[in-house]
């Protein structure tokens, strides 16, 4: 085991980042299949990636985490009980109007997250770590709701978030988010396939 923590030490990760890497893919995963038994492995990585980031002095990151952490509950309740009836909740699309409901007010809360953030001390790329964060909680309530569109939310994310993380010389979390990136774009498929058929049903 201090074999191993020496590697990782040695190429710039942790033994958390490594446990937040390996939830984080089995959790993304398994939302991509619609699998309830994503929730509590969000539970579980959301505390792994609060002590990463806030390491790393990524603050909106780490409160990001926190929400994260409280929606992966609502999201395994929403999942089994919040259907008509209190059914299972089936994939659905996004209107316009709450579009731009969210897009108003992912703009608002940026601007209030860069303005805390950045009087942090320590705090690295406020303007764009409280945009990733702010649009990252929009896509993860969006995903509570089954919503398809996070997942082309996710994907514009992910990408950034590579580079962002390679800066911060977080490469497993860096890693991490490449894979996500495909997961994300297996879970957009998925999703419209699932779409699909409840539509048609």
């Amino acid at each position: 085991m201090n074999a191993l923590t020496d590697w990782l030490t040695a190429h710039g990760s942790s033994g958390t980042e490594l446990l937040g890497f390996i939830t984080g893919v089995l959790n993304v995963y398994l939302v991509t299949r619609e699998n309830i038994w994503s929730w509590p492995l969000g539970v579980l990585n959301a505390l792994l990636y609060i002590v990463v980031f806030a390491r790393s002095g990524l603050y909106s990151d780490t409160g990001l985490q926190v929400v994260y952490f409280v929606l992966s509950f609502y999201g395994w309740w929403h999942w089994l009980r919040g259907g008509p009836k209190h059914a299972s909740v089936v994939v659905t699309r996004t209107s316009a109007k709450l579009a731009l409901t969210l897009a108003t007010l992912g703009f608002v809360c940026w601007m209030l997250v860069f303005t805390i953030t950045s009087r942090i001390p320590g705090s690295k790329l406020p303007l764009l770590d409280a945009a990733l964060a702010v649009s990252s909680l929009i896509a993860q309530w969006m995903m509570t709701r089954k919503l398809l569109e996070n997942w082309a939310i996710w994907i514009v994310l992910d990408v950034v978030y590579v580079g962002v993380f390679l800066v911060r010389d977080l490469r497993l979390t860096a890693l991490l988010y490449a894979v996500f990136l495909i997961l994300a774009v297996i879970g957009h498929i998925e999703w419209k396939r699932s779409y699909a058929r409840t539509s048609l049903a």
